[in-house]
Parts: C-alpha cells; structure tokens; sequence
C-alpha cells in the first residue's frame, strides 16, 4: 500500500464524525450535552458550535501529533519501526474517529450509555496490549521510565508485562462493561484496572533496574 493510501485511510477515518455532524447539525439544540453523572444523566452543557472544535482537536490533533513526532525523534527510532508505527497511527485515530462519533451521537440524544463508552476503551486497551509487545526502544512511544530508557533487556521485559497487563485489563474492563449494571461499581472497576495497568510495569522496570545493578555490584 502506498504512502498516499495510507494517509487518506487516516484522513477518511478523521472525516466520519465530521460527515455525522453536519448530518444531525440541523437537529441540535443550541445546547448540547457534554458532561454526564455516573447514571448517564447530564449535568454540564456547551454550545453545539464548539462540537466542531472537540472533534477537530481529538481526530485532527492526535494525526497531526503522530505525523510530527517522527521528525523530532533525535535518534530516528520511530522510522526505524515503519509499518508498526503505521499501524499505531492507524489505531489511534480510528479510536479517536469512534469516540468522536460517540460522542456526537450522546449529544444528539442528550443522554450517554456509560458502559458502551467503558467497553470502547476496553477495547483500545487490548489493541494498545498487543502493540505494547513489539515496541522498540524509543524517546516517545511505550512504557517510557529513566529504567526502561537506560535498559535495552529492562524495555522489552517491561513491554512484555505491560503489554500482557494492558490486553488482560482490557478483556476486564470489556466484561465488566457488558455484565454490570451498576454504574458506580463500573467506574470503581475501570479506575482500578487503569490505575494497576499503568503503575505495574513501572515499578516493575524499577525494580528490574535495581536487580541488574545489584548484579553488576555483585
């Protein structure tokens, strides 16, 4: 596939919310809902002339963001990963153009399905676990600690837990999402998952820091 197809897969994923907006843009009130409690009920509002700005900067942004960093890499890891970064880019701005999507659709119906929501980023955890698994080291991307940077075998073990960690945490996070109905109890939950997901490879590279130096100490 070549480089121009790849970019308007992204630029036509980044369009799909756009595309919904102005189909429903008629039928929006002048204020829409944009903040819920935990039983979906909402409790914040705006103009339905920012939605065009939040959607803008979640798809435009995150592509724009994705495209520069190749280029502010000082030691070129990033192109060094070629397909693989693609596919991250990839992954990110469908997530981004799906949770767009989602959430003009809640504003359109001034009511949100918080567990539809959860189970979408469920679902980005267990893509991101994969992918978390074939990173190499670099300065922008991964489980990025002074312990992992330092450590070539520190990186691949941490992103080999991390990565692990992240597609089980999903898998929960989905479950939970599907098979409860207490919204309190999901939001418990999902807080929990991220909060170990994300700490445990942390302080997993730190302590593998300290056993290799223990080592050469030894």
């Amino acid at each position: 596939m070549n480089k121009f197809l790849k970019e308007l897969i992204l630029w036509i994923l980044i369009a799909i919310p756009f595309i919904y907006l102005a189909m429903v843009w008629k039928n929006l009130p002048e204020q829409v809902a944009t903040h819920f409690d935990l039983k979906g009920n909402p409790n914040g509002w705006s103009n339905k002339t920012n939605l065009p700005y939040i959607i803008g900067a979640m798809g435009i942004g995150s592509y724009l963001l994705m495209l520069l960093i190749p280029y502010f890499d000082p030691k070129k890891k990033i192109v060094q990963m070629g397909e693989k970064y693609y596919s991250l880019r990839l992954m990110l701005t469908l997530f981004m153009s799906a949770l767009s999507f989602y959430l003009l659709y809640v504003s359109n119906k001034g009511v949100i399905n918080p567990n539809l929501l959860i189970a979408l980023i469920g679902a980005f955890y267990v893509v991101l676990g994969n992918y978390l698994q074939t990173v190499k080291p670099n300065y922008f991307i991964g489980i990025r600690t002074p312990w992992t940077l330092e450590n070539e075998e520190i990186w691949r073990k941490t992103h080999g837990l991390g990565g692990k960690l992240w597609l089980i945490g999903g898998l929960v996070t989905i479950l939970i999402a599907f098979f409860t109905k207490n919204n309190s109890l999901l939001a418990i939950t999902f807080g929990t998952v991220t909060a170990v997901i994300s700490l445990v490879p942390v302080i997993f590279s730190y302590l593998e820091f300290r056993k290799i130096n223990k080592n050469n100490e030894n």
